[in-house]
């Protein structure tokens, strides 16, 4: 906000010292035609400009004002776009055989999260999931891989992935969020090996261009709903950007179930 704040101020101040700067032309306009009417406007503006500059100087909570109702148009416009998102790719959200599903596989509610293995965000909206999940055993999660933070998520990404074929998907993804170290490759490796992972294996299956593809669509599909960052969230059928607490997915997941989400 501050830096939306302070272009919003800088745009309405300039206005003043744009305008002020134009007081000077009169001399050279005076040989114009019509140019004494022309440095009258512009000594108006000026004026006009020092008013709104000295204005908002004296009460800067319009200047706040002014941006909480930015703010809120700004939300009512990604809520809008994720609507249409959501509406428009149920099947890649819903039904995409190729991603990882967690929870109760036939739960009456769907929980759709894009996740980066060094999100911070993401590992405290891990926990809270999983607070969720042991009181709710009706959730059904699909994992929508977004590495977007390096080298290091893409690998885990990857590794996760590939764990599918050795059917270890959950182990490793858990092993992962609950990591609160460094990751590299051989720290992933090491993490997968710990849960029972064939270590040589998941190397190869990670070399399947099918998974590289499977991250582009997440990729496309987090664009198509106006996804900025990990994590996001689909529950039902709205989004939820950002992390969010048990407290607030357990309404969600109701608001779901009633049909209103």
């Amino acid at each position: 906000m501050r830096w939306s704040l302070l272009a919003l101020c800088g745009g309405l101040l300039l206005a003043g010292g744009v305008l002020a700067a134009g007081i000077t032309a009169p001399v050279r306009l005076a040989a114009v035609p019509g140019a004494a009417a022309t440095g009258t406007a512009v000594a108006d503006k000026a004026e006009l400009g020092r008013s709104i500059r000295e204005y908002l100087i004296s009460n800067p909570e319009v200047l706040v004002e002014a941006m909480q109702e930015l703010e809120r148009k700004q939300e009512t416009q990604r809520d809008e776009v994720a609507r249409k998102g959501v509406q428009a790719n149920e099947s890649e959200l819903f039904r995409d055989p190729d991603s990882p599903v967690g929870g109760n596989p036939g739960g009456d509610v769907v929980v759709v999260e894009f996740n980066d293995y060094q999100c911070p965000y993401c590992k405290r909206a891990f926990q809270a999931m999983k607070s969720v999940l042991a009181d709710d055993k009706n959730v059904k999660i699909i994992y929508k891989d977004l590495p977007i933070l390096g080298e290091a998520s893409r690998i885990a990404a990857l590794a996760a992935l590939a764990s599918i074929k050795q059917g270890k998907h959950s182990a490793l993804h858990n092993t992962l969020m609950e990591f609160s170290g460094k990751l590299d490759r051989d720290k992933i490796l090491e993490l997968a090996a710990s849960v029972g992972i064939d270590r040589a294996q998941l190397e190869k299956d990670m070399e399947d261009p099918k998974l590289k593809q499977i991250i582009d669509r997440n990729m496309a599909l987090a664009s198509q709903l106006g996804v900025r960052g990990t994590p996001a969230f689909v529950v039902g059928k709205q989004f939820v950007p950002g992390a969010v607490d048990a407290a607030t997915l357990k309404q969600l997941i109701a608001d779901a179930r009633k049909g209103q989400g």
